[in-house]
């Protein structure tokens, strides 16, 4: 399984959720943050029938499969750009929606960023964004670092991860940039790391977060990778290997006035 695969896959479960939430509608302009391979923006394409998308993300290796699979499916209603979302000139009140799969948990100014992103909606516009709930509710990314690096510490780049898991914090930081109107819903769904272990050790060997923890490491990699993989065995299933996970939709308006 490609890497820019293994993220689709993975959210495979999360994904209906998002696209019921957003209700995408044939008139929209739909702003997707942290799109990656796009997804959630050709998806969005899609359902806007005569309107468009337009995703956001600072890979530009991700934005290039994204622009190519829009190509392979016909898409003409929709544009992607390289930028961070927290600075990035986004046309002012240009979207009736913005959606994002976990893509917007991880600016170095919140603030700014969805003071930003709220400038590039037209008032009453919506937002429906996935994120994930704290880290006790989604023991899986523990449980991975654990099997790489026993006893190491959360790192504050996967730390960041999880932090729009408190509503009260999302809903404050929200606020002030001009939402109204904001709600959680739960979505309490797996990750799914692949159909079989031999499939989804090769995953996840390959994500920068495993590639990273194996070269600080001072063991032999081996010895890392065999933890990984009794982890894997031991979520395997029937459907694949599944971790639990906890997610939250946020939805919000943009302020009218």
């Amino acid at each position: 399984m490609r890497c820019a695969d293994f993220y689709d896959a993975e959210l495979s479960r999360h994904n209906r959720h998002l696209r019921a939430a957003a209700d995408v509608r044939p008139l929209d302009r739909v702003l997707d943050i942290g799109c990656g391979t796009g997804q959630t923006t050709r998806e969005a394409a899609l359902a806007a029938t005569n309107g468009e998308a337009f995703g956001v993300d600072i890979s530009a290796e991700m934005l290039a499969i994204a622009r190519q699979r829009c190509l392979e499916a016909g898409l003409r209603n929709v544009s992607f750009e390289l930028g961070d979302a927290q600075s990035h000139d986004l046309p002012s009140a240009g979207f009736d929606l913005c959606i994002s799969r976990f893509g917007v948990m991880f600016f170095a100014d919140p603030s700014a960023a969805f003071a930003n992103i709220a400038r590039a909606m037209r008032p009453g516009g919506r937002l429906a964004w996935m994120v994930w709930q704290d880290q006790e509710h989604n023991k899986w990314s523990g449980a991975i670092r654990h099997a790489l690096a026993p006893g190491s510490a959360i790192s504050e780049k996967a730390g960041k991860a999880f932090s729009l898991g408190d509503p009260a914090i999302a809903t404050k930081l929200l606020g002030i940039a001009g939402f109204t109107s904001i709600d959680f819903i739960e979505v309490h769904e797996p990750v799914f790391y692949g159909p079989d272990v031999a499939t989804a050790l090769d995953a996840l060997a390959g994500l920068y977060m495993v590639k990273d923890a194996l070269t600080q490491t001072g063991e032999a990699p081996d010895q890392p990778l065999r933890r990984l993989r009794a982890l894997l065995e031991a979520h395997m299933t029937p459907e694949g290997v599944l971790f639990d996970s906890r997610a939250w939709i946020i939805t919000a308006d943009r302020a009218s006035t």
